[in-house]
């Protein structure tokens, strides 16, 4: 199994080995010429995040600053939206449904490290899919970590640290984030 195979698929992974070193040297690449784009340069900028987001929907949008590990491991649907300043750590899958709304500086962390000091001694990673589904806001300063869902319809509250699956049509926040109330379709 290939350290890529074993990243995307959540097994330990050496972040050294040279493919994925060229692939994220890659994705820097794209992500500075993404981030350099001015606003009147609205072509280049759409035709650099799909280089970089292959998966991205129609009339899927990042505003620069934007950062991420590989891009490749990123699916975005269609008119997802993310404003200034997010980072993707998409080691492994992160997948945004239709019409999500990403504020200011959210951190999607799909990275993460093992538990274990003798296996960070080595090196080692690993990560876990993130989702996101249909019709989601994530407030601004929320962070994402490794494994979380966040189900349709709901609404992360800014500064919220999302650490475990939210369901569906609910506004949940906090540190850790938590459900607050039921959202009802207006």
């Amino acid at each position: 199994m290939t350290e890529w195979t074993k990243m995307v698929q959540g097994y330990l992974y050496d972040p050294l080995e040279p493919e994925l070193c060229e692939a994220r040297a890659r994705a820097r690449r794209l992500v500075g010429l993404l981030n350099g784009t001015t606003e009147d340069e609205r072509p280049e900028r759409a035709r650099l995040l799909e280089a970089l987001i292959p998966m991205g929907g129609a009339q899927a949008w990042v505003e620069p600053p934007f950062h991420c590990d590989y891009g490749t491991n990123i699916t975005l649907g269609d008119k997802v939206f993310f404003n200034f300043g997010c980072v993707v750590l998409d080691v492994a899958p992160v997948t945004f449904g239709a019409r999500v709304l990403v504020g200011p500086h959210v951190q999607v962390y799909a990275a993460s490290h093992p538990m274990s000091a003798s296996q960070r001694r080595l090196g080692l990673e690993l990560g876990r899919p993130i989702e996101v589904d249909n019709d989601v806001w994530i407030g601004g300063g929320a962070i994402l970590c490794a494994g979380v869902r966040i189900g349709a319809g709901s609404v992360i509250g800014a500064g919220s640290v999302v650490t475990r699956a939210v369901p569906e049509g609910v506004f949940a926040a906090g540190n850790p984030c938590r459900v607050i109330r039921e959202l009802g379709e207006e």
